[in-house]
């Protein structure tokens, strides 16, 4: 293969490679000097139907949204390897794709014409930087197979806002970092299919991956930096993440290793927040959405770190959890929940500022057929009654667990009327200590167990 050479020449950048001839055409009339206004030379670019779009080192102002119809321009990609900054100075996104997928991702329902002219929109190696109140990164609605890869948006509104319906969405290497807003916002969305893989969603006020009356499927969360997406005292509760089924479903859900952590003194805040209640479905009475697996995770550093409401079908597993100052995890009216290998420690050397006083503890409440096996519960739990508590559950079932520092109760059961503990050791170390302890109507075997109380 002869070696790539680029050549320029009337905003023209031509790869030769062996066989081939690929061109990506600058746009005329560009200036990026971060002064004059560059909406109008972009906009006719992609009016003009030019394809592949690569935009030079520099600063692009914008004056109000570049709109990419795909239907009409056909398919389009826009790069800036890295050194193309893009200074939006209105309301509303930076870019906005449109779309006219209606379908699913089943290869029968795409039209032809989103296949001939629309699929795939790119947008590659671009920082998108907010100079208005209400400037968005980019926008999407009604496409098929957006990818967004090594794109950075800062100190805009929100930084990815997917509406309407998509499918097939593709986020990879992005930063989106320090917006007023959410990092990647799920905003009255019918979405099936949605990647968001080795990424940093850091400081977005409004949370970091944020799902809100949309229907969601097969959302995948992977290998990502998700951390500080809370905003200050005063900010409204959010989450780092935060899947609200509220009205419609949010269900079918991977959450896996990932750094998700920041801030505790933001109101409620949470790294993991899922609603479950879902809208009503004809043909059963079951509310509950879910199926859903966070696993292999790092959490730390909130007030609840896994907060969950109205789940069925959810495995946590392969986690660990530190610094939540109201609990590590709380679940309420969940079903069909599975919790395994999780580790729940306190590690002093994270007691600095006023890390010792958070009260860690796991609680589930009016939860039914639980299967907590292999955890181990690594550090004192302050305040709660026990390290695990299960209050108006059913159909638990707990076994091979290690409580290491129980000061009060290992295991509290309160109205429990069938479960069983099994073969989990604990190590008591105040006088009061003691295993499990049984409140209210319960029926919990507890058996094959050792304590021991540590002078």
């Amino acid at each position: 293969m002869a070696p790539t050479t680029p050549l320029f020449g009337s905003f023209i950048l031509t790869l030769t490679l062996t066989g081939f001839t690929l061109h990506a055409a600058t746009p005329a009339g560009l200036v990026g000097d971060g002064i004059a206004d560059d909406t109008a030379a972009i906009q006719a670019a992609v009016d003009a139907k030019t394809g592949s779009i690569e935009f030079g080192r520099g600063i692009y102002r914008l004056t109000q949204t570049i709109t990419i119809d795909l239907d009409r321009v056909g398919w389009t990609s826009l790069s800036g390897n890295g050194v193309a900054q893009f200074k939006m100075e209105a309301g509303g996104p930076a870019f906005r794709f449109v779309g006219t997928h209606g379908g699913t991702a089943s290869p029968p329902t795409v039209k032809p014409n989103v296949w001939d002219r629309q699929r795939t929109p790119m947008v590659d190696g671009i920082e998108i930087l907010g100079g208005h109140p209400d400037a968005c990164g980019i926008e999407a609605d009604g496409t098929m197979q957006l990818t967004l890869t090594r794109v950075v948006v800062r100190k805009a509104k929100h930084a990815v806002h997917l509406t309407g319906r998509n499918r097939n969405v593709t986020l990879s290497e992005c930063h989106l970092y320090e917006n007023a807003g959410i990092g990647v916002f799920l905003d009255r969305l019918n979405l099936h299919q949605i990647n968001i893989a080795n990424c940093h969603i850091s400081y977005n006020a409004g949370g970091g991956v944020v799902s809100t009356g949309s229907e969601i499927r097969n959302l995948q969360i992977g290998t990502c930096d998700i951390e500080g997406n809370m905003g200050d005292a005063s900010s409204t509760p959010t989450a780092n993440v935060l899947l609200d089924s509220t009205d419609t479903s949010v269900g079918e859900v991977a959450i896996v290793g990932c750094t998700i952590q920041h801030t505790h003194d933001a109101p409620d805040s949470a790294n993991i927040r899922i609603n479950g209640w879902s809208n009503e479905r004809p043909f059963t009475d079951e509310r509950r959405t879910g199926n859903i697996t966070v696993a292999d995770n790092v959490l730390s550093d909130v007030q609840t770190n896994i907060d969950i409401t109205g789940v069925r079908g959810i495995t946590i597993t392969g986690n660990t959890m530190w610094k939540g100052y109201t609990a590590n995890v709380i679940a309420k009216n969940c079903r069909q929940v599975v919790m395994t290998g999780n580790l729940y420690d306190r590690n002093p050397r994270y007691h600095y500022g006023d890390g010792a006083k958070a009260k860690l503890g796991v609680m589930l409440e009016d939860c039914r057929d639980i299967t907590i096996n292999g955890e181990h519960y690594g550090g004192e739990v302050l305040e709660h009654r026990a390290a695990l508590q299960l209050r108006h559950c059913d159909g638990v079932n707990i076994h091979g667990c290690s409580f290491a520092r129980v000061s009060r109760a290992g295991i509290l059961v309160d109205s429990v009327p069938f479960g069983q503990i099994s073969g989990c050791l604990f190590t008591g170390i105040a006088d009061m200590a003691t295993p499990v302890e049984q409140q209210g109507t319960s029926d919990v075997d507890a058996q094959t167990n050792r304590f021991r109380r540590l002078p």
